[in-house]
């Protein structure tokens, strides 16, 4: 394992090489990707669908650079509609979000009716599920709007927060428009729609068609949708692209190609403020997915920085566990709402998607360049000195103190507040659990520092929520109801 106190390893200093806005934000829409349930790389392949038919269109040079960075972050909005999903329809949100790519679900047909057999309260009586239906029927516009608009206006205000243009983030908050005036949040229609926004609306459900039922399917779909869900000089461009021969070799390629489709003024070093902003933005995407959750990476940050303060760190440390205490929850999105809420124990099968996000975390952060060592901190905010933890069981002398600081933070702010299993402990058991896991477990060290400094984590979490101006507001859990894993969620 690298050492923690390695400059050259330290990330997220201005101006450093491979620190640009085109390769972060490429890799960060992997974390999207997840929470959208898409094979992972969708976002990318839209990039370069998106660029690639802008590009044709004769779209001007800055035009490109806000399609391009609106393509990579069209869907920073689609955690904040997570559990509203999940409670309208008593199914796996993710589930949900991935077929809906392909399904018209403007028309009530057989299509739009085995969605919402296979996605409405699966698993209860037929009575029950048919009463449901028959509710959802009635509102289904209202109902569908509200969970767009909660996306798109996430999504754009996230956009403006990590220093997208307006143009970028007003294009966001199209995503879902349609060309007939049949989509959502406003009913835009036809050119009243933002131009980059009908080409982003495209890309994405051209890709979803592409990597499930392949490329005669997808270019059907663009056929029968022209004029009705599509601007038709939208989907010209994309039959032009088709005579030349190369669209569908791209999008396969477009880890590959995808940076280096950025035009020429969108390929600008991250300063430190903007770095900042995008971990602070991220958290609050990872954070907006469950009410039980709202506020848990600030917390955990808070606790990381008055435990590495205490001990001594340096502020060049201090901001690297920051960041990875901001960002540990990263792969978390790629667990539905179903089992994140769910108030009893977690079966085996559910228990096992639960333990992978730290591996998610760690790929998705792996991909930037001179983030290394940030991903493996925040990677192992699960691993236990004995090596019972996971994703890898690290144990002891694989963990550096960064990653043991992490894991302990992750726990305290985990049992000091509600879950759906439990209700919040005070202060005093918190500190008892974590005593009885010290040392064997979490190291002794990291908790006796933050029980000298636990005032200080908290004012650290309240300035950590100042600083993000737009932390998802949700209803505030209920009751527990059941116990179950203390920590371990």
């Amino acid at each position: 394992m690298p050492t923690l106190t390695s400059p050259a390893s330290a990330p997220g200093v201005a101006g450093e090489d491979g620190l640009s806005m085109p390769r972060i934000l490429a890799a960060f829409s992997y974390a999207l990707d997840l929470t959208e349930g898409q094979p992972l790389g969708h976002a990318e392949r839209c990039c370069v669908a998106g660029m690639s038919i802008g590009r044709e269109m004769a779209l001007p040079e800055r035009e490109l650079q806000d399609l391009y960075y609106a393509l990579l972050m069209k869907d920073l909005g689609c955690s904040a509609n997570s559990w509203k999903m999940y409670h309208l329809l008593g199914s796996d949100d993710i589930a949900a979000k991935r077929d809906i790519k392909t399904t018209d679900w403007t028309r009530a047909n057989w299509e739009s009716l085995r969605y919402a057999l296979n996605h409405v309260l699966p698993g209860r009586t037929f009575l029950a599920r048919l009463r449901a239906l028959a509710e959802m029927g009635a509102g289904r516009v209202r109902m569908a709007r509200s969970l767009v608009q909660l996306r798109c206006e996430s999504g754009a205000d996230i956009a403006r927060r990590i220093g997208l243009s307006e143009a970028a983030a007003e294009a966001i908050y199209g995503l879902d428009e349609m060309w007939n005036g049949s989509g959502h949040p406003q009913g835009r229609r036809g050119e009243e729609i933002p131009r980059l926004s009908r080409i982003m609306s495209f890309a994405q459900t051209l890709d979803a068609f592409y990597v499930t039922r392949g490329a005669f399917a997808a270019e059907e779909m663009a056929y029968r949708r022209r004029g009705r869900w599509f601007d038709p000089d939208v989907v010209k461009a994309f039959h032009s692209l088709l005579a030349k021969g190369r669209l569908w070799e791209q999008m396969d390629r477009s880890r590959e190609i995808v940076a280096g489709l950025a035009p020429r003024l969108a390929v600008q070093p991250a300063g430190e403020a903007q770095i900042e902003n995008i971990c602070l933005a991220f958290a609050d995407i990872i954070d907006a997915k469950s009410p039980f959750t709202f506020r848990h990476s600030a917390g955990v940050a808070g606790a990381a920085v008055a435990m590495a303060q205490t001990m001594g760190m340096d502020e060049r440390d201090v901001t690297l566990i920051r960041r990875a205490a901001l960002l540990h929850d990263l792969g978390k999105l790629s667990v539905s709402n179903a089992i994140l809420e769910k108030p009893g124990q977690l079966n085996a099968a559910e228990w096992e998607i639960v333990k992978r996000h730290p591996y998610y975390t760690y790929e998705i952060l792996h991909r930037i360049p001179r983030f290394e060592l940030l991903a493996e901190i925040a990677a192992s905010h699960h691993e236990k000195l004995d090596g019972s933890g996971y994703f890898r069981g690290y144990q002891a002398e694989q963990l550096p103190l960064a990653a043991r600081i992490l894991a302990v933070a992750d726990i305290y702010d985990a049992l000091a507040a509600r879950r759906p299993y439990r209700d919040a402990m005070p202060i005093e058991k918190v500190f008892r659990v974590m005593e009885n896991e010290a040392p064997a477990k979490i190291d002794a060290r990291c908790v006796d520092a933050l029980k000298h400094s636990h005032t200080q984590a908290q004012a650290f979490t309240s300035d950590l929520l100042r600083l993000s101006s737009s932390v998802a507001s949700h209803r505030q859990p209920g009751p527990a109801t059941e116990p179950a894993h203390a920590a371990s969620r």
